[in-house]
C-alpha cells in the first residue's frame, strides 16, 4: 500500500508544436493588453459631473484678454483757439498783446498778435536759472556753495518762485554776461541781460525746450518746473484755469509790461502759452481780464 497515493503520470515532454502554440498565445495576450491600455487613455472621461465641476475649481482659469487700447484723445481743437484769441485781440486792441502757444511735443507754434521783442521783466529769469543749472551739470558751478547770504540753491529758488531781483542779479553776475548770452544764442534765443529783451516766441521756445528735457537733466528740470508751481503772483494765467490743469508759470512786470508764460498741462496734452502785454494802465483789472480770457480760450481747448 502506498501511503502517499497513487502514483502521477509521468511528464509528457512538449513537443515543438506545443512550443511554438504557446508563442502565438503569448504574443496575442501582448497585444490584446496595449490595445485595452489605449482604449482606457483614450476613452471618455469616466468622471462624472460632480467630479468634474470640484476639479475644474482647482484648474488656472483662462487669461483674461488684454483690454482694447483706448484710442488717443483728439488733438486741441486750434481752429477754435484761433478763433477765440483772435476775437479777444479784436476786443483788446489797447493794447500791444503778443500771445505764443505751442505743443511741447512738437509741431509749429502759433503766434497771434505782437510778435516783436518786449522788455521781457521777470519773465526772462528762466533763461538765467536753466544758464545755471547748465553750469552745474558741466561742473562749473556747484548749488551748494555760498552765494550772497545764502547757497546758489537757494538764490535760484528765490529767483523763480519769489521773483527776488537781488537773486537774479547775483545769479547773473556768477554766470558773466557774456556767458549768458552765449548760453542764450546755444538754445536759439537772441538775448543780452542788459537789455532784457525778448519776443512772446523765444520765451515759448524756451519753456517748449524745459518741458521736453533738452535745456536740463530730469533732476534739475523738475526741481526748477517745482519752483515755477504756487509762486508769489498767481493772479495772471494760473487763476484763469482749473484744478485738472497743471500750470508752471514764470510772470513778470514792469512799467506797463505785465507778461505770463506758462506750460499748462492736462492728461497726455501739455503747451507752453505765452501772453506778453504792454500798456499805460499796469495790472489793472481790464488787463487781467484780457490775460484770463486768452487763457481760458486754451484751458477750454485742453479740456476737449
Amino acid at each position: 500500500m502506498n501511503p502517499s497515493g497513487p502514483p502521477r503520470p509521468a511528464a509528457q515532454p512538449v513537443t515543438a508544436q506545443g512550443k511554438l502554440l504557446l508563442v502565438w498565445a503569448a504574443a496575442v495576450l501582448v497585444v490584446l493588453g496595449v490595445v485595452t491600455a489605449a482604449a482606457i487613455r483614450t476613452g471618455p472621461d469616466p468622471r462624472t459631473g460632480f467630479l468634474a465641476a470640484v476639479e475644474s475649481q482647482w484648474e488656472e482659469p483662462p487669461a483674461a484678454a488684454a483690454p482694447p487700447a483706448e484710442p488717443p484723445r483728439p488733438a486741441v481743437d486750434l481752429d477754435t483757439v484761433d478763433a477765440g484769441i483772435a476775437r479777444i485781440l479784436a476786443e483788446n486792441a489797447t493794447y500791444r498783446i503778443g500771445v505764443v502757444l505751442a505743443d511741447t511735443h512738437g509741431g509749429e507754434p502759433r503766434s497771434y498778435g505782437d510778435g516783436t521783442e518786449f522788455v521781457a521783466a521777470s519773465t526772462a529769469k528762466i533763461i538765467t536759472a536753466a544758464a545755471y543749472y547748465h553750469l552745474v551739470e558741466t561742473g562749473e558751478k556747484e548749488l551748494d556753495v555760498p552765494l550772497g547770504s545764502y547757497t546758489a540753491q537757494f538764490q535760484l529758488q528765490a529767483m523763480v518762485n519769489a521773483s527776488s531781483n537781488d537773486a537774479w542779479l547775483l545769479l547773473m553776475q556768477d554766470i558773466g554776461y557774456p556767458q549768458l548770452i552765449e548760453y542764450a544764442a546755444s538754445i536759439g534765443i537772441s538775448y543780452d541781460p542788459e537789455e532784457n529783451l525778448l519776443t512772446a516766441a523765444e520765451m515759448a521756445s524756451v519753456l517748449t525746450q524745459l518741458s521736453a528735457g533738452t535745456l536740463l537733466n530730469a533732476e534739475h528740470t523738475q526741481e526748477l518746473l517745482g519752483y515755477m508751481q504756487q509762486t508769489n503772483n498767481e493772479r495772471l494765467i494760473p487763476a484763469a484755469v482749473g484744478p485738472d490743469i497743471t500750470v508752471q508759470h514764470k510772470y513778470g512786470e514792469l512799467e506797463g509790461y505785465v507778461h505770463d508764460a506758462a506750460l499748462l498741462t492736462r492728461g497726455e496734452h501739455s503747451y507752453a502759452l505765452t501772453i506778453y502785454t504792454w500798456g499805460e494802465d499796469g495790472e489793472s483789472e481790464e488787463r487781467l481780464a484780457a490775460i484770463h480770457q486768452l487763457t481760458d480760450v486754451v484751458a477750454t481747448a485742453l479740456r476737449g
